[in-house]
């Protein structure tokens, strides 16, 4: 699975595989492995991890550089300080097609075998 990387402002905090998605909602997510700058927003992605973090300037970069356009925008979902030792996620919200199903053929290939008639 393609590695993504997830920037603030122009500083790399983290990476994630995006492994789930909802493509109809052009939504892709998945664990975030934060870098050592990650700390630097940390606390600001914790107090707004449930309403906008504009102020983060977010943004999701390929591995060749190309930014996926989050029209919903991107959020850090991070409980790690409540629930101890955790999985943080990443949220990628509104990317359009045809670019969701080129850069997420698997999300699409499950979403359409769920109405499959064997």
């Amino acid at each position: 699975m393609p590695r993504f990387e997830v920037f603030s402002r122009l500083v790399l905090v983290g990476y994630s595989e995006l492994e789930r998605g909802d493509p109809p909602m052009g939504v892709a997510e998945g664990k975030f492995l934060p870098t050592p700058a990650y700390e630097g927003i940390k606390r600001s992605a914790v107090v707004a991890r449930e309403r906008s973090q504009t102020h983060l300037e977010l943004a999701v970069r390929s591995i060749d550089g190309r930014e996926l356009p989050a029209q919903g925008g991107v959020r850090i979902i991070d409980y790690t300080s409540e629930l101890g030792i955790g999985e943080v996620q990443v949220e990628v919200l509104g990317i359009p097609y045809p670019l969701y199903e080129e850069l997420f053929p698997g999300h699409v290939a499950a979403y359409r075998s769920q109405f499959r008639k064997d």
